[in-house]
């Protein structure tokens, strides 16, 4: 009897599920109210705040802690004054540039937007759209992550290896970077 109704409630996924997909249903469903289609209103708002949205992800997954995390972080990785004070100037650093290249990214993905809206494109306008966007973007990843490599080099290896544990990076071995004060002239 209980495999019978599991059996009838599969079937019945089933049926739904076919008819949701054959009436066209599309994963954008609703986003083309959005004010700029290819951008959510948390994907605005977090470029235009100077957020980090991802875009340093490969250095903190390497090893390489943010200055956004090590500030959180102060007390348990036992900051000294002046690697607070040389976090917070890296952080300022990067969050102005990111405020700037986020509200270039945000204006750049409108103007492609409305000229798709007007039917105001083709081919080679489409191209300079996108390269311009692809120009902005990469900017923008490179502040993130550069933010990520002045950071390594303000915190010993001890401090790194408490902040990836304290991230819940599991590595198995933890990626440190040398002696950073040797390396770097500190």
């Amino acid at each position: 009897m209980f495999s019978k109704l599991i059996t009838v409630f599969v079937i019945g996924l089933s049926i739904l599920s076919g008819g949701a997909l054959a009436s066209g249903g599309s994963p954008y469903a609703g986003e083309e109210a959005r004010k700029i289609k290819a951008l959510s209103e948390s994907q605005i708002a977090g470029l235009l705040a100077g957020k980090g949205m991802g875009y340093a992800k490969a250095a903190e997954l390497n090893g390489y802690p943010g200055p956004a995390h090590v500030l959180e972080l102060a007390k348990e990785l036992s900051l000294t004054a002046d690697q607070r004070t040389k976090t917070e100037a890296i952080f300022a650093q990067m969050e102005a540039a990111a405020k700037t290249l986020g509200a270039e990214l945000v204006a750049a993905e409108a103007s492609l937007d409305e000229a798709l809206k007007g039917k105001a494109i083709d081919e080679s306008s489409l191209l300079k759209f996108v390269q311009k966007i692809g120009d902005v973007e990469s900017r923008l990843r490179a502040v993130h992550l550069n933010a990520h490599l002045q950071q390594v080099r303000v915190l010993d290896d001890g401090q790194i290896s408490k902040y990836l544990d304290l991230r819940g990076y599991q590595h198995g071995h933890h990626s440190t970077h040398g002696n950073h004060h040797q390396q770097h002239g500190h």
